[in-house]
């Protein structure tokens, strides 16, 4: 007898698949019930289709052969790590029996599958390699007898050398066998399944692991993409829901207050953009529904100029505000320019000497007289902003009259210090401004913020100068000369320069060994240590002042480095990626990023928009070792066509995939995100989005839908839904 429903799903997989079979899976994917195997869906498809005889091999076109591996082999890589595997391959197809090469890059997984006398079947690019005809990283699939009589699509999935995609194959057949209608029922309701043409569940799986034809693989993706993103949806949908029941303070703009004067003392004026987020802003903390927004513009946009407008309509109202800053450099570059930008605002009134009111800085390595000054400032309501790091989140914080919480470089905090920070309001919830400089793609925003508004501030202020990017290929003597010229350069003129390194020290000896001769294989990246002792070798920089930044310093060396760079006694600053965020030097041009490859498109973009900042232009030196056809190039190359935040932050979603959108990192948690891409998938979130606001319409959907209500229930898991909860 089967099990009913849900209950065959969460049975262990050795009782479905033996405990060997069940143990393979568990070390290679982590798997160990029938649901979260059946989750492990295919890369992709392998369609027999017609063949192409290795005799009649167009060049540069795309084919499918079947063949047996005749000959294997393997050598090491010369510019750069790993190794390349060939393999020679016979036309199984072809009684000349025609041979062609192929090769791997770091062919781990062909290693171990294409042994002698494997038939597979493989498809690729044809490309022409030492006179002679060859598939270079082909797919493959590997065939047995049944397969190459069966003219179906072949599922090709993710494997692990151990757990090949064959073998995941095999056992998805027998867990699939052991399924019936009944242990997959189906909970969207049958008038979206009618309207999109998607099948019922049970249908979907056995599409999408054992299709027909390749269009029924892609249509059930296409159902399970639906799903997720309907789920997804509905989820925040439910979210937005009680946020609208919660009860906040109401702070409403008040004339002639701090906000008011705040204005009139600007030296500039506000561009439309900040203009127009402001009165978003000024609206929603105007009612009595706690406030929940995201601001996201470029590095340098002018969101801090906002978010203190804001600031001060709430200290207007009676009410205090903290600012929850990431890291102790941050949080004090805030305090300074903050309280800069207040002049005489920032002295407090009624037990102060000034009409403002106070501004207190509150971090970790705060003295005790400092923290003792700065709480009781807080816990009297005298302070009127808090800026602060994790600090903020401590037991004797206690503030007098919270009513708006502002996290800069939210996707920097975890969710219990968010909401640590918000319980510190005893009589109501504050309104919450969550601020990011790496700009987000709409549809990612839409969908992974569902619960939040949206403002953005594209343009820059008037008075920024352009950034240019370059890349430096580091190979080549004489671009490596030039690198530490322009430094030079840039220092005799009386500016600054950044040097930023992936890692912070080095396991060689001789600090120059990662360049003259870094082509060899093995390189490591440069390091802050070693950059810093090779600066110092060069004759060029006598009489430049060169300081080492990163996370091992005490805080309080960290602080004064930074000091000294921002007065200007600090002339070349060589760091790890702490100058990312917050750094705000004007006299700094240049940004010299090494072995750039070992950062991402959104944190290239972050990084080299800390010079150019004080009117002066400001250049972006990427270097790299790389040859020019590395895929990694490729990315540096998209960083230095593009100075537009926004269409960087979508190449590098298309890069790097948008992982788990809800956080949640358990392998089994029925939440994770295992189909829908934010960059693939637009048209199926927006129609996920229409039909959860059409469903939701009704207040009874619930009860209409008694199977949907409990699956959200269910794949809302404890730790998702405290995310949901508290983000």
């Amino acid at each position: 007898m089967r099990e009913a429903n849900s209950g065959l799903l969460e049975r262990e997989l050795k009782h479905v698949l033996g405990s060997s079979s069940a143990t393979q899976l568990e070390k290679a994917f982590g798997y160990n019930t029938v649901e979260q195997f059946l989750h492990h869906f295919p890369r992709r498809y392998v369609e027999v289709g017609e063949l192409t005889p290795i005799a009649e091999l167009p060049y540069d076109e795309h084919v499918t052969i079947v063949a047996r591996v005749t000959n294997t082999s393997q050598r090491q890589m010369h510019s750069r790590k790993g190794f390349i595997f060939e393999v020679t391959v016979s036309d199984e197809l072809d009684s000349n029996g025609q041979e062609l090469r192929m090769t791997f890059f770091n062919g781990y997984q062909a290693r171990n599958e294409l042994q002698l006398d494997t038939v597979a079947m493989f498809s690729g690019k044809v490309s022409w390699y030492q006179d002679h005809l060859q598939l270079s990283q082909p797919d493959y699939a590997i065939l047995d007898e049944a397969s190459e009589a069966d003219p179906r699509p072949i599922p090709i999935y993710p494997a692990s050398a151990k757990m090949p995609s064959k073998r995941v194959r095999d056992l998805m057949g027998l867990v699939l066998d052991s399924l019936g209608e009944e242990d997959l029922p189906e909970f969207i309701p049958d008038y979206l399944l009618q309207e999109h043409g998607y099948t019922r569940r049970y249908q979907a799986y056995n599409d999408r692991h054992r299709p027909k034809e390749l269009g029924h693989g892609y249509r059930a993706r296409s159902r399970f993409a639906y799903e997720e993103a309907f789920l997804l949806t509905l989820s925040l949908a439910e979210r937005r829901a009680v946020l609208g029941r919660q009860l906040a303070v109401a702070r409403p703009y008040t004339s002639q207050g701090l906000a008011d004067q705040f204005d009139e003392r600007l030296p500039f004026e506000l561009t439309e953009e900040q203009l127009h987020v402001g009165q978003e802003i000024s609206s929603d903390l105007s009612r009595n529904h706690p406030m929940h927004r995201l601001l996201q513009g470029e590095v340098g946009s002018g969101k801090t100029v906002v978010a203190l407008r804001a600031i001060l309509q709430v200290i207007d109202t009676g009410g205090q505000a903290a600012l929850l800053a990431p890291t102790e450099v941050l949080a004090t570059q805030h305090f300074e320019s903050i309280r800069k930008m207040l002049g005489p605002l920032a002295e407090p009134g009624l037990f102060g000497e000034g009409n403002g009111t106070g501004v207190a800085l509150l971090t970790g390595s705060a003295k005790t007289a400092q923290r003792r000054e700065a709480l009781l400032g807080i816990a009297s309501g005298q302070t009127g902003l808090i800026i602060g790091t994790h600090a903020l989140l401590g037991e004797q914080v206690q503030f007098a009259d919270l009513g708006l919480v502002v996290v800069d470089e939210q996707h920097r905090f975890g969710v219990e210090q968010r909401d640590a920070l918000r319980a510190k309001a005893y009589t109501a919830v504050p309104h919450t401004l969550v601020m990011t400089a790496t700009p987000i793609p709409r549809t990612v925003a839409m969908t992974v913020f569902g619960d939040l508004e949206v403002s953005t501030i594209r343009r820059m202020p008037f008075g920024r100068a352009p950034i240019t990017t370059h890349l430096v290929p580091m190979q080549l003597p004489g671009y490596q000369q030039r690198l530490f010229q322009r430094m030079a350069e840039e220092v005799t003129k009386g500016h600054q320069v950044y040097v930023v390194c992936p890692r912070i020290s080095d396991s060689r000896k001789e600090a120059g060994s990662q360049i003259a001769g870094a082509e060899a294989e093995g390189t490591e990246p440069m390091s802050v240590e070693s950059m810093f002792e090779l600066i110092h070798s060069i004759p060029l920089f006598n009489d430049a002042r060169v300081e080492a930044l990163h996370s091992q310093l005490r805080t309080e060396d960290k602080q004064a480095i930074m000091e000294e760079f921002a007065d200007g006694t600090v002339d070349i600053l060589i760091s790890t990626t702490v100058i990312e965020v917050g750094v705000d030097v004007h006299n700094a041009t240049l940004m010299v990023i090494m072995d750039a490859e070992n950062f991402g498109i959104s944190q290239l973009h972050q990084l080299r928009g800390r010079v150019g900042r004080g009117g002066l232009p400001g250049t972006c030196l990427l270097t790299t070792w790389l040859d020019a056809d590395h895929p990694s190039v490729s990315r540096l190359r998209t960083v230095e066509a593009s100075i537009d935040g926004f269409e960087l932050a979508e190449a590098d979603l298309a890069e790097r995939k948008e992982g788990n959108i809800l956080g949640v990192q358990q392998s089994g948690s029925r939440s994770s995100l295992r189909v829908l891409s934010v960059m693939k998938d637009r048209k199926i979130i927006e129609r996920a989005r229409h039909d959860v606001a059409e469903l939701t319409q009704g207040k009874q959907w619930r009860a209409l839908h008694p199977l949907l209500a409990e699956t959200l229930n269910s794949w809302v898991d404890e730790s998702t839904r405290e995310f949901l909860d508290k983000n």
